[in-house]
């Protein structure tokens, strides 16, 4: 069975906006198109991508990399017990909080995301790895 895979929103935004990580962000996107891993998103990721991608392409393109995008990948929420124990967290950003918390509901094998400092805030439960930490653990 594929791993899970939680992708923040900075994997997501350097794949489909190609930035600075793009060709990582699109090893881990062919990763889950060969369907190796199963990624998931939850829909505050889809909001702050949409937010970047509208920015940067207009509306009408945006909605169509999303679906194309979203036609791979699942997305996952979290209730309302969920979201209270993210705002309760040691995690001082909420937005990574909310995210990190929803992948744990759902019991995700493996959360990616740039974001060092979260990266040092996560459980060992949950280890958050960044781009090429998590390319490693596939090589």
């Amino acid at each position: 069975m594929a791993a899970s895979v939680f992708l923040d929103a900075n994997i997501v935004l350097d794949f489909l906006l190609k930035r600075k990580d793009y060709e990582n962000a699109r090893e881990v996107i062919s990763l889950m198109l060969e369907k190796k891993i199963k990624a998931f998103i939850s829909p505050s990721i889809l909001h702050i991508v949409s937010y970047w991608l509208t920015k940067a392409y207009g509306s009408a393109k945006s909605k169509d990399l999303l679906l194309l995008f979203l036609s791979d990948i699942s997305i996952v929420d979290a209730n309302q017990q969920v979201v209270t124990l993210a705002l309760t967290s040691p995690i001082d950003d909420i937005e990574d909080a909310l995210q990190y918390y929803t992948a744990l509901h759902h019991k995700m094998d493996f959360f990616i995301s740039n974001d060092r400092k979260f990266q040092k805030q996560a459980l060992t439960l949950l280890p958050v790895y960044s781009l090429p930490q998590f390319l490693k653990l596939f090589a």
